[in-house]
């Protein structure tokens, strides 16, 4: 098991230790981003670790002007909206991230036999950033963008798949032994849409890294009508979020794919005796799948009680060790 957001946000280590430094220069200090990836590891004895870094490092790394405002998110000077906008993005090429490798070089031998995973921004997703200017509750300029100009959407689609594709590549050449494709916007579109105007992308993103010869997994979140889409998709891992039970989840996906998740994050802040019956119901309904990571259906909530969380892991442990 290991949670989403676990390096971060609710560790008070993790608050301090980025007191006075803006996010995206966090993300490209090694020290920093090892650190801040081995505080959970630490702390909770989870059962991988995951690559401390943003979803926007890559789009910064090739010249994108954007900033994460706290308590806002990712932001763009100029949201990109046309052919011209789209083509002012370039190649993402290893020299642009050489923090990344020092920083999974060192984590790599510290921890030993723990895999560290890492991941990647899906394309939905990082298009919805760049033509929103934002994050966006209705997505409208995206999905009118996608819907009213398929060429211009295709070509943004393209470019930002070869950059993902590539910033996973360069995890995976540094030592990750895993790698995630979060598309975690990619709920706001109804199964027709996906299908036509995600999936040959995300497709592409897995079939190039089943050379690699690393464990991929996929998640998206309010994904529950597009998890046969995900699988197909390629990946051998679908992440589930809190919507649908783990044994519907098994009826949605290819067979041979493993599911991660579910449990809500907003149940950590529940009794004790709740979150363990919950945890409880998701051991047994994982039975069905086929291989089960134990994880959160999101990320962890910034307010989490971080002994709720070690709490959490050393039950999971103890159950599954019988």
């Amino acid at each position: 098991m290991w949670f989403m957001r676990q390096a971060g946000r609710s560790l008070p280590e993790y608050r301090k230790l980025r007191e006075g430094v803006a996010m995206l220069d966090a993300c490209a200090r090694p020290d920093m981003i090892a650190e801040i990836t081995m505080q959970p590891v630490r702390r909770y004895g989870v059962d991988a670790a995951i690559f401390f870094s943003d979803i926007m490092v890559p789009l910064k790394a090739i010249g994108v002007d954007l900033d994460i405002k706290p308590g806002i998110g990712p932001v763009m000077a100029e949201p990109i909206r046309d052919l011209a906008g789209v083509r002012t993005l370039r190649g993402l090429e290893p020299a642009d991230l050489p923090y990344v490798s020092e920083a999974i070089g060192g984590l790599v031998g510290e921890l030993g036999d723990r895999p560290l995973i890492g991941f990647a921004g899906g394309p939905f997703t990082l298009a919805s950033y760049l033509v929103e200017g934002g994050p966006s509750k209705n997505h409208e300029h995206t999905k009118a963008l996608m819907y009213g100009e398929p060429d211009v959407w295709a070509e943004l689609m393209q470019r930002l798949s070869a950059i993902t594709l590539e910033f996973l590549r360069v995890q995976v050449a540094a030592g990750a032994s895993a790698v995630q494709l979060f598309d975690s916007w990619v709920g706001a579109l109804s199964a027709e849409d996906y299908r036509a105007s995600v999936l040959p992308y995300t497709s592409w993103i897995f079939d190039q890294l089943s050379g690699l010869d690393v464990p991929r997994i996929h998640f998206g979140v309010g994904t529950g009508e597009l998890l046969s889409l995900l699988s197909e998709a390629g990946p051998d891992v679908v992440g589930v979020d809190w919507r649908v039970p783990l044994d519907k989840a098994v009826q949605r996906v290819q067979p041979g794919t493993a599911l991660q998740g579910n449990l809500d994050p907003a149940t950590l802040f529940a009794p004790w005796s709740v979150v363990a019956e919950r945890a409880d119901d998701i051991l047994k309904r994982a039975e069905a799948a086929e291989g089960h990571v134990f994880n959160l259906g999101h990320g962890v909530l910034p307010n989490t009680d971080p002994a709720m969380l070690e709490r959490l892991v050393e039950y999971v442990h103890e159950k599954t060790a019988r």
